[in-house]
């Protein structure tokens, strides 16, 4: 466990530092969907308060999709243990996005528009500049691919993204740490998962790349990290212009 939680520290302090994500008098909003990937964002921004050479608070919102049968329970207590200040807001954007009402776009590009709105506005609310996500690598790589096979663009989501004109920041600390570590990490630490009843969750798009890129990481265990390092080290001169 010791080596495992080294490692993903040591990641996430590589993230931290090359992109500036915290700052003196910072006040982060994560968003906590109850996954692995934001309970951890949650637990090393606890972790990093106590080192890091600058204050900085935090609190966290849960945004429930309306899928019957979701339970935030063990998500919440544990919040209510570690003393963690949070909101928790149902909502219906899960429900309408799989509903006939939605004929115009997917399931998941309308939920995914509606939750980040009322994140946005969320944020302004309770004064957060800042609000941290929990996207991993393999979120990151997953998602250039499908920008770059179906959106006809070569972009990413990055470690520190600024929404409008820097009102408002986007930070990822699990930018450079892949899905596998963070599952086992969470495990070891025995946070409380909260399970995913979205009925696209593994259909779909995104699920077919990211089975396909899982093939390619099996076949070389070189692959993810070259592909990582080739997000930072672009030759625009051996593009199409």
């Amino acid at each position: 466990m010791a080596s495992l939680r080294k490692n993903v520290n040591r990641l996430v302090g590589q993230v931290m530092h090359r992109y500036d994500l915290l700052a003196e008098g910072d006040r982060i909003m994560v968003a906590l969907s109850g996954g692995a990937d934001s309970m951890l964002t949650l637990w090393l921004l606890e972790q990093w308060k106590h080192k890091a050479p600058i204050s900085y608070r935090l609190m966290a919102v849960h945004l429930d999709m309306g899928f019957p049968g979701h339970n935030p329970g063990p998500m919440t207590r544990y919040l209510d243990a570690r003393g963690i200040s949070y909101h928790t807001e149902e909502t219906d954007y899960g429900m309408m996005a799989h509903s006939s009402a939605n004929t115009e776009k997917s399931p998941c590009f309308l939920c995914a528009m509606l939750r980040r709105k009322r994140l946005f506005e969320l944020a302004d609310r309770f004064g957060c500049r800042k609000i941290a996500l929990g996207h991993n690598l393999d979120d990151i790589i997953e998602t250039f691919f499908m920008n770059v096979c179906y959106g006809g663009e070569m972009s990413t989501m990055v470690p520190m993204q600024e929404m409008f004109d820097g009102a408002l920041n986007l930070i990822r600390p699990l930018a450079f740490v892949e899905k596998s570590k963070v599952r086992r990490l969470v495990k070891q630490l025995g946070l409380p998962v909260v399970p995913n009843l979205c009925p696209s969750a593994s259909t779909g798009t995104r699920t077919e790349l990211r089975m396909f890129l899982d093939r390619l990481y099996m076949s070389n265990p070189n692959v993810r990290g070259n592909i990582r390092r080739a997000l930072s080290r672009i030759r625009r001169q051996y593009l199409l212009g």
